[in-house]
């Protein structure tokens, strides 16, 4: 009698199928990274398209073969024709022209301008006051990945007045050997989003950062990473704890960050020095930077701290963190006589 053979699982080795998440993650990468390929190239061809609308409107209008209102013709004249074309409107074709007439002139910007949406542009068009304005925060767009509300906020935090007129306060030693990192920091945090009152503690402070960590990622930078809160360090057999440390990609080295409610006093510089070599000792990876240190604190004297970090051996920062949101009219005038005194500066 012939037997029977079966066809199922009875020869297949019984191996633990891995989670559906693990099986599949490449085929999903796959088709994340081509979705966002296919993204960037369609926002290319835009930002490619309303730059040559710009140039053709921005021509006729020079050479005096058209005005105002042959534009409001041609806008009607789409919307007719081209029920569903969006983005035409009178209000957007003379937008196209600003912006070819922004940027033809500068070509290594003018590179660079398809990395970012049409939103961004907007935003960066209607609120920047002068040229190096707008290209410091198309730049920064770029550079950090901003959202279209990200961007809003830097405008509201006056990025580009405070970064002018109040450069980061760093030691000399990191002046001298890592200029790159005072690119990366800033003299101010604004932490707005924490939404503390007046008399808050320190631990009301950390507390907050912890739970806005996302938000307080982007007001630092990109390339920071979060390492840990309240980080042991053991010195001679004492434990020690820093308050938060990060890891900065593109400087490759940690940064402790310190946090004081209160005014700085120069010697909490002492301290941070102490926990950047117990961090050096004892925590560095042999590829890594030294790390860098920062005392963040709620107020400082900039005399104090220029006479304080004038001869600390360690690289280390003092910024201020601000609870509320600048006043961006007396950022604008103190920017404003900034290159004023600029100008007088280049004329003697």
């Amino acid at each position: 009698m012939a037997t029977s053979r079966s066809t199922g699982s009875m020869n297949t080795p019984n191996v633990p199928q891995a989670p559906a998440s693990d099986r599949f993650d490449e085929v999903l990468a796959m088709i994340q990274g081509a979705r966002q390929q296919a993204a960037q190239a369609v926002n290319t061809r835009l930002i490619e398209l309303y730059w040559q609308v710009g140039a053709y409107i921005s021509r006729k209008i020079e050479n005096a073969e058209w005005g105002d209102a042959v534009v409001s013709q041609l806008a009607e004249h789409l919307a007719t024709t081209q029920p569903g074309l969006r983005g035409f409107t009178r209000r957007n074709l003379f937008r196209m022209r600003q912006f070819f007439e922004a940027y033809r002139g500068d070509e290594k910007v003018s590179a660079v301008l398809t990395q970012l949406p049409w939103t961004h542009h907007l935003i960066i068009f209607s609120q920047s006051k002068r040229p190096e304005e707008r290209e410091f925060y198309l730049r920064m767009a770029i550079r950090e990945k901003w959202s279209s509300r990200e961007l809003e906020r830097q405008f509201k935090t006056a990025l580009f007045e405070r970064t002018v007129t109040q450069p980061a306060k760093a030691s000399a030693m990191l002046k001298e050997t890592r200029p790159a990192a005072l690119e990366v920091f800033r003299d101010a945090y604004m932490v707005e989003f924490l939404e503390l009152s007046a008399g808050h503690a320190e631990a009301d402070l950390h507390r907050g950062l912890l739970q806005r960590l996302r938000d307080f990622l982007i007001e630092l930078g990109r390339d920071f990473c979060f390492v840990g809160s309240e980080y042991p360090v053991q010195v001679g057999g004492q434990d020690f704890a820093l308050d938060l440390l990060f890891f900065h990609r593109g400087l490759n080295c940690l940064v402790a960050i310190e946090l004081k409610v209160g005014r700085f006093e120069p010697e909490y510089l002492g301290k941070l020095n102490f926990y950047l070599e117990a961090l050096d000792q004892t925590e560095r990876k042999p590829h890594e930077s030294p790390a860098i240190g920062v005392l963040l604190c709620a107020s400082k004297n900039d005399e104090v701290v220029e006479y304080a970090l004038n001869r600390s051996l360690s690289p280390a920062l003092i910024a201020e963190y601000q609870t509320r949101l600048p006043d961006r009219q007396l950022l604008q005038a103190k920017l404003h006589e900034f290159y004023a005194l600029d100008i007088a500066k280049d004329d003697q």
